[in-house]
C-alpha cells in the first residue's frame, strides 16, 4: 500500500514499523569543570589515554583536544600556568656552620676571615688556597 492510497482513503489503516531510540540524543556539552577532570586523570603517571576517554563515554581525539586547548590556554594567559623557576630559601643560621658530622672527611684547614669561613681539606694546591684567601680578604 503507497502513501497515495493512505491518503485517498483514510479509513484504511496500515501496520507500521515504529523505531523507539532510547538513549541520549544529540551533542553531550562538558562543562570546562568536567574537562579540566578529565584532563587531570590523563595526566597522571601511567595514565591510559583510550581507557580514560572509553570511561567517560570519549573518544581519545576528543580528550587530545581538550588536553591541547588547555596546555594553549594556560600558556596564552597570563603566563605560563606554573612558574618557571622557584624561589630557593637560604636560612643564614643553618648555611653558616654546617654540622661536622653531615661533612664526608674532617677538614684539615679551617678559615675564617671577616665571618666569612671556609673549609679547606688536605691535598688542597697552594695556589687553590691563595685563591680562596685573596678571595675572602678582598674588598666589597
Amino acid at each position: 500500500m503507497s502513501r497515495l492510497e493512505l491518503m485517498a482513503e483514510p479509513h484504511v489503516t496500515a501496520v507500521r514499523r515504529v523505531e523507539v531510540i532510547t538513549g541520549a540524543s544529540g551533542r553531550r556539552r562538558w562543562s570546562d569543570d568536567e574537562k579540566a577532570r578529565v584532563v587531570e586523570e590523563t595526566l597522571q603517571p601511567d595514565a591510559v589515554v583510550s581507557a580514560i576517554a572509553r570511561r567517560h563515554g570519549l573518544t581519545p581525539q576528543q580528550v587530545f583536544t581538550w588536553r591541547r586547548a588547555m596546555r594553549r590556554t594556560s600558556t596564552t594567559s597570563d603566563g605560563p600556568a606554573s612558574p618557571a623557576f622557584v624561589p630557593a630559601i637560604v636560612d643564614a643560621a643553618e648555611s653558616a656552620a654546617p654540622d661536622v658530622k653531615t661533612i664526608a672527611r674532617p677538614p684539615v684547614i679551617e678559615l675564617d676571615i671577616d665571618g666569612d669561613s671556609v673549609w679547606i681539606w688536605g691535598g688542597a694546591e697552594a695556589a687553590v688556597v691563595a685563591a680562596i684567601i685573596r678571595a675572602l680578604k678582598a674588598p666589597r
